[in-house]
């Protein structure tokens, strides 16, 4: 069929980006994200290098994504309210001058362990201010006809700048030292600011603004925790996160204490990972629609590969693991993103979209110490374990509860059901009402993202 062939797959996979304003967002997006990583990367080794305890690298990586659990389900409030183009130059700018303050303060070789964490708080705070604006603002530039490719698309842009960041970062690190990797990240922040400066605005489509009033927080939570095709991905996600999905506290502790090799090697796991969770962005980015099947499916692959990664007795076969586990990684996490987005009400969209970042990101202040905690106390080995332990549970218990309300719904006849697509109006089959624009075509197509903060 033509819609199989490689140049129908191609024109079917990177559709939204013939769309001016998107196209250049996702370039800028490219370029910025990349420096993250690069950031991340050199962050990380930086604390060890200082400390070295695994503990004081998981208080890092807190400090950085704490705001986000407590400014998020807010921020998310904020998004409905403002004209989020604006509110994310802003965001951009500070980060950017962040990370140029980091770069000095290594440069001239003044940095100490307490600097990062205010920093890292610093960006923590303009993350979560950034993140369900720009989740909610991909909405209003694409439309809900190509909502969902570009949804699989921001986690190409994630994804391809998770190889090319951490590659990049590792290389400088070992040639010219952590500054540099601060110094590129701070300056990929211009594309980024200029690419939303130049949009044309009369393209876009902004939501209408929804005016302030007292408890639209709780609004936000009661809205998501009486619809079980938003409360069921939220929640596999809460415990993923918090348990499982810890690799930039990992990561640096497999390297150096496990496999007892540099930060070239760190930046190379690192990079192994990325080329797998970019091609399950593709993947994301070509389905037609979300799937409950997948959502169980990639999460019970993460936690299968994590004590997989867990076992593993060689660098060489660590990093080989890597590849399959950032595929299922970003599946499971496109897919949670691809279904919130796709069900949510347009005046819910940025609150929704903020609890998306708060039980993604904002896990990471208890995940990320605990998970220092344990590796400190019991080993790496045993807390990578833990975390693959929890994501077989999630799958269990999600593939326990989607049965039980197909089996009530009446959608499922044999003992077991987990249908391949959505039921109609119920990207979830679970009888629950979907709320876009009115268009059903968005509401039945499916791709997902797993944004980092930019």
């Amino acid at each position: 069929m033509e819609s199989n062939r490689p140049g129908a797959l191609a024109r079917r996979t990177f559709r939204a980006l013939r769309l001016h304003n998107y196209r250049l967002f996702f370039i800028s997006q490219v370029v910025s994200m990349s420096g993250t990583w690069m950031q991340s990367v050199a962050q990380g080794w930086l604390v060890l290098q200082l400390t070295g305890s695994g503990v004081d690298l998981g208080i890092t990586v807190g400090l950085q994504f704490g705001p986000v659990l407590i400014l998020g389900a807010w921020a998310g409030a904020l998004a409905d309210r403002v004209d989020k183009r604006r509110l994310l130059m802003a965001t951009q700018s500070a980060a950017a001058l962040f990370a140029l303050i980091l770069a000095a303060l290594t440069f001239t070789d003044v940095v100490t362990v307490w600097m990062i964490w205010v920093l890292a708080g610093l960006t923590g705070v303009a993350t979560a201010l950034d993140m369900p604006s720009r989740q909610s603002f991909v909405y209003e530039m694409v439309g809900p006809d190509d909502l969902a490719n570009a949804i699989g698309l921001n986690s190409v842009i994630i994804n391809s700048s998770r190889i090319i960041g951490p590659a990049i970062g590792g290389l400088l690190i070992a040639a010219v030292g952590v500054a540099t990797c601060f110094l590129f990240n701070a300056v990929s922040f211009v594309a980024v600011i200029v690419a939303l400066a130049a949009m044309r605005t009369a393209e876009l489509r902004p939501s209408k603004p929804v005016p302030r009033q007292p408890g639209q927080v709780r609004e936000g939570l009661r809205y998501v925790w009486r619809t079980p095709a938003l409360r069921i991905p939220l929640v596999m996600m809460a415990v993923v996160s918090t348990l499982a999905y810890n690799f930039s506290v990992v990561l640096p502790l497999l390297t150096k204490a496990v496999y007892g090799r540099g930060g070239g090697a760190y930046g190379a796991l690192s990079a192994a990972m990325g080329v797998g969770a970019l091609a399950g962005a593709l993947l994301m980015a070509s389905r037609a629609r979300p799937s409950r099947r997948l959502l169980v499916a990639s999460t019970f692959a993460f936690g299968v590969v994590t004590l997989l990664l867990a076992l593993a007795p060689s660098y060489f076969w660590g990093m080989m693991l890597l590849v399959p586990l950032g595929a299922a990684g970003v599946l499971f996490i496109s897919t949670t993103n691809a279904l919130l987005q796709l069900n949510a009400d347009d005046a819910m969209r940025g609150r929704v979209m903020a609890l998306w970042a708060v039980v993604f990101l904002g896990s990471t202040p208890i995940g990320g110490p605990l998970t220092g905690l344990v590796a400190r106390g019991f080993g790496v080995r045993v807390a990578v374990a833990v975390g693959g332990v929890s994501a077989l549970a999630t799958a269990a218990g999600a593939f326990w509860a989607l049965r039980r309300r197909q089996l009530r719904a009446g959608t499922c006849e044999a003992p077991v059901c987990l249908p391949d697509g959505p039921a109609p109006g119920d990207a979830l089959g679970e009888g629950v009402a979907v709320h876009t624009d009115g268009s059903d075509g968005a509401r039945a197509a499916s791709t997902g993202a797993a944004p980092s903060p930019s």
